[in-house]
C-alpha cells in the first residue's frame, strides 16, 4: 500500500494533472468534494479553508497508516485545498486504486469519513449578501 497527501492552495485540477496510471489496478476511483451554492439555506460564493498546519498533516498520514493496515492492497492519495474555493468548484480529492471497484469506493468513503472526524480543517463559508 502506498498512501500520498497533501494540503495546500493548489486547486484539485492541478492537483489531480500529475497523477499517473495504475497498471497493478483495475480500478480508480475519484471522489471530488465539491463546495455547494448555499450554506444554512443562504447563497455563498464560496468557502474559506483553513487548518492547524502543524497537525492537519501528521492526521492525514496517520490515517493513511491505519487504512494501510485495515485495507493492505490500494494505493491513495488525498488532497485538501485550502484558502477561498469558489462554490461549484472541489475542495478535497481522494483518489483510491484496488483491484475490484466494489473495494475502491468502500475504501474512498472510509477515507472521507475519517478525514471528516478528525483532520483539524475548517470551513468558513462565504455569504453572497454579506461580501464587501
Amino acid at each position: 500500500m502506498r498512501f500520498f497527501a497533501s494540503i495546500s492552495e493548489k486547486s484539485i485540477s492541478e492537483v489531480e494533472s500529475t497523477f499517473e496510471p495504475s497498471t497493478k489496478h483495475g480500478a480508480d476511483i475519484r471522489f471530488h468534494g465539491a463546495v455547494r451554492d448555499s450554506e444554512d439555506e443562504r447563497e455563498i460564493s464560496g468557502i474559506d479553508y483553513s487548518f492547524y498546519e502543524g497537525m492537519a498533516l501528521q492526521e492525514l498520514n496517520r490515517i493513511g497508516e491505519v487504512m494501510a493496515a485495515d485495507y493492505p492492497d490500494h494505493l491513495a492519495f488525498v488532497h485538501h485545498k485550502v484558502g477561498f474555493v469558489a462554490a461549484g468548484e472541489a475542495s478535497i480529492i481522494i483518489r483510491v486504486q484496488t483491484a475490484h471497484s466494489a473495494e475502491g469506493f468502500d475504501i474512498s468513503r472510509e477515507y472521507l469519513r475519517r478525514i471528516k472526524e478528525t483532520v483539524p480543517i475548517w470551513k468558513k463559508p462565504v455569504f453572497v449578501d454579506e461580501a464587501p
